[in-house]
């Protein structure tokens, strides 16, 4: 059986963990870095995607640079299976409540996100999480969080009533890190959603 290949976009932010924690559950992590890593004369490469964290206005001004945006907006509406990890769900996100100045996103997961909702970095913590899919140990770093969602939306984990993880359809996003804590829950679901 082929093993999945998982693109992870190499621009900026927890790329190196997200490529370690693919590769223990057996994937095949594929950089993305430029369109013609994501496609090729064939189509798609990958068979899925994940946008890791980071500082989501310089990841969204590296990927107009680069010119990876239009291209991943294209393939994730179409139906790419996508994880979207705390920089990541923002640039999913149809809307953005505080933008920095020129900052843009893929507007394909139908929420609203408020950026750095949980504090600065100094107020990052490791803890246990309960989701619809199962406990989870997750680190929280200047952490986004919806602040409302549409009706093809639905919630999955929630921190002190807010909502810090959502899935619509193949797109699943994450206001948290479990790439940082080994945690491999939402990777998996990730996995399992292209069988």
């Amino acid at each position: 059986m082929n093993r999945p290949r998982v693109g992870v976009v190499a621009l900026q932010g927890g790329v190196r963990e997200h490529i370690e924690l693919l590769a223990s559950l057996d994937a095949v992590p594929v950089p993305l870095k430029q369109p013609a890593d994501l496609t090729g004369p064939d189509g798609l490469r990958v068979d899925a995607v994940v946008l890791p964290g980071g500082e989501s206005s310089t990841i969204d001004r590296l990927l107009k640079l680069f010119g990876l945006g239009e291209p991943l907006t294209d393939a994730i509406r179409a139906g790419l299976p996508t994880l979207g990890t705390c920089a990541g769900l923002i640039q999913l996100a149809a809307h953005i409540t505080d933008p920095a100045p020129g900052q843009t996103s893929f507007g394909v997961l139908d929420v609203t996100v408020r950026r750095n909702a949980f504090g600065r970095q100094i107020d990052s913590a490791e803890m246990g999480l309960d989701t619809a899919w199962g406990p989870a140990w997750v680190a929280f770093i200047r952490a986004p969080e919806v602040v409302s969602y549409g009706p093809a939306v639905t919630p999955v984990a929630t921190l002190h009533d807010r909502i810090v993880a959502v899935t619509q359809g193949s797109i699943t996003g994450i206001a948290f890190h479990p790439e940082l804590t080994g945690e491999t829950l939402f990777h998996r679901r990730l996995l399992e959603s292209m069988a």
